[in-house]
């Protein structure tokens, strides 16, 4: 009788850590997923900016043709984004769109007519709504980051996060010198 009782136990021992593993396997992939998926949140609002910019310039274009320079770049950054391929690669090219948007901004104040159009005012009302919605994508991804970061590291996660390959995901985090206000100079 007691080897019989040995196994049940083994066996019992056994079906608990299949399960416990198993368990903590789908909890993983499914914080994993969470995050994937708020990023793609994220990229969605930077496209709705991406978007809005070409509108924005064809605006601005009409009344400040001699500030061709900040469109060159708007431009470039856009491509930017569009070549970039992780997430790091896009947080930095998003980082260069705004600091080009913020340029154009303090440019448009130049043009008291540009800023009473109702097409301009409409299209700015419309990037500011995108930019707060950006701010509130970018940091639920941060908190879905922050949750499967210290999950994976935590103890006995951390045991199946390195045995299936699960690493860390970096939070968003903003491009350098996003701190400074853009400088332009309109004696150039």
């Amino acid at each position: 009788m007691p080897k019989i009782k040995s196994k049940w136990i083994i066996i019992g021992i056994i079906a608990l850590a299949v399960l416990w593993a198993w368990s903590g396997y789908n909890g993983l992939v499914s914080k994993d997923e969470a995050v994937v998926s708020q990023w793609a949140n994220v990229e969605s609002v930077y496209q709705r900016r991406l978007d809005l910019i070409p509108n924005i310039v064809n605006t601005v274009k009409g009344s400040a043709a001699q500030d061709e320079k900040i469109f060159t770049t708007l431009a470039e950054a856009r491509s930017k984004y569009a070549g970039a391929g992780t997430t790091n690669e896009k947080a930095v090219a998003a980082g260069e769109i705004e600091s080009a948007l913020s340029r154009l901004l303090v440019i448009v104040e130049n043009y008291p007519d540009l800023k009473s159009q109702e097409s301009f005012q409409a299209l700015i009302a419309e990037l500011e709504g995108t930019e707060n919605r950006i701010s509130v994508e970018r940091r639920r991804y941060n908190e879905e980051v922050k949750s499967y970061n210290t999950t994976i590291r935590k103890v006995p996660r951390n045991i199946l996060a390195n045995m299936f390959g699960f690493d860390r995901h970096d939070l968003f985090e903003a491009a350098e010198g996003a701190e400074d206000a853009p400088v332009v100079d309109f004696e150039e």
